[in-house]
């Protein structure tokens, strides 16, 4: 299993929001290329990238950025945040070719037809981002809560050639407190789907990166994991995570 350092980029800054909370930010580095390149040594063997501004927007926001960290690193970068057309897609992937896989959420529920198009003329590249706040999907970088529930959205999806399926509990996401039973049972059921799937809000610890690897061993659909706070905090070191998913 995958453990993904997450960066989220708002105003050039390498943050962290609470809850998907814009009000409640902590900046963590004013270089996001600097960090990058820390946990690429670190032995990350990829990186989730966020363009929070461009989540609210609807556009990429942190274009500079994101093209600063891709030509620093070697090792693969997704990104999600203000997909919500074929322009960004095509920009991120082939015209400058700055990651290997991008997040689409917003778009996914308010515009499937166009999500079923760019992702099988994109397969294998597009992730579904699904956020999800009381087990129902939000959009708008968090600030809206939809009446489909995050499984009905992924059960509808699961036919496509997507990436994987990047699912976050908002509740839990930048708390440092763990993942609870909950989060634990939906990974499962969206396992049985079909798609790989990526774990995101809320590891913490070893064990709980050590309770995933072990869903992993017996739900091979669940590849990785996105961890960002803990990180940031200390509260979980990438080398441990990293042993730690290798079982």
């Amino acid at each position: 299993m995958e453990i993904i350092p997450a960066i989220d980029l708002r105003g050039g800054k390498c943050v962290r929001l609470r809850q998907g909370d814009y009000n409640r930010e902590t900046v963590f580095g004013e270089d996001p290329v600097k960090m990058a390149l820390r946990w690429e040594r670190g032995g990350a063997p990829r990186l989730h990238l966020v363009d929070l501004d461009g989540a609210k927007v609807g556009t990429p926001a942190n274009l500079e950025a994101v093209r600063a960290i891709a030509r620093a690193v070697r090792i693969p970068c997704q990104i999600g945040g203000g997909v919500r057309d074929t322009e960004t897609v095509r920009l991120y992937l082939e015209e400058e070719r700055l990651v290997d896989r991008v997040i689409v959420g917003t778009q996914a529920l308010k515009a499937p037809e166009w999500f079923h198009d760019v992702a099988t003329r994109f397969a294998g590249r597009i992730l579904l981002g699904l956020d999800a706040r009381n087990s129902m999907v939000a959009t708008a970088g968090w600030l809206e809560v939809s009446e489909t529930s995050a499984f009905d959205l992924a059960r509808r999806s699961a036919h496509l050639p997507l990436a994987g399926i990047v699912y976050t509990n908002i509740a839990n996401d930048g708390m440092l407190s763990g993942i609870d039973r909950g989060t634990l049972d939906d990974l499962r059921r969206l396992c049985s789907l079909g798609p790989p799937v990526i774990a995101s809000g809320g590891v913490t610890t070893l064990e709980d990166v050590s309770e995933l690897a072990r869903i992993g061993r017996e739900h091979p659909r669940l590849q990785g994991a996105i961890v960002g706070r803990a990180l940031y905090e200390g509260a979980l070191s990438l080398p441990e995570a990293l042993r730690a998913a290798a079982g």
